[in-house]
């Protein structure tokens, strides 16, 4: 694609389309199943639906750094900006959309990711992409946050009868 184009398709979309995307009602749901995802093991979910990159991001694709790796670069970026990194058990996720490139990245911390292969995660991400596709967005986020859950919930369940403190918001993020 033209950067011109690519530029303008990301400018063009902006927290409107986010909006419309994950509408209010939405959004409060998926933040409900988060919390209860939460409940059943130690990990931190965090979903994050962002329209376009910014203009910095976008100067950056070219032939040697392709639009894969910024999207990846963008996503890590959220990852810390959240402060997902920072959880107690090193075991967070994000699932991370972005709308202008249809494009999808999970990031799990490095406890998580140690223990999940990475084609387990690629599984997810194409099931999630194919519900997306069909604009079954609240579906596909709910089937995902379900597969991560489990994945979770197996190598970090909750202990049972322990208190257990929510280290970060439930809120889906919409940019």
């Amino acid at each position: 694609m033209n950067k011109l184009l690519r530029i303008l398709q990301h400018r063009w979309l902006d927290a409107s389309d986010t909006a419309r995307t994950v509408p209010d009602d939405m959004a409060e749901r998926l933040a409900q199943r988060v919390a209860a995802s939460e409940g059943r093991h130690t990990g931190e979910v965090r979903l994050c639906v962002e329209a376009g990159l910014p203009l910095s991001y976008l100067w950056r694709i070219n032939a040697d750094t392709p639009l894969s790796t910024v999207v990846r670069e963008r996503a890590l970026a959220w990852f810390g900006r959240l402060r997902i990194w920072d959880t107690e058990h090193n075991n967070g996720v994000l699932i991370y959309l972005l709308l202008a490139e249809h494009s999808i990245e999970f990031v799990a911390d490095r406890a998580l990711n140690q223990r999940v292969d990475p084609g387990e995660w690629q599984a997810i991400v194409d099931r999630l992409g194919a519900r997306l596709r069909e604009g079954a967005f609240e579906d596909g986020l709910t089937q995902a946050l379900e597969e991560v859950s489990a994945l979770l919930v197996q190598h970090f369940p909750a202990e049972t009868g322990a208190a257990r403190r929510n280290e970060l918001a439930d809120c889906v993020v919409r940019r």
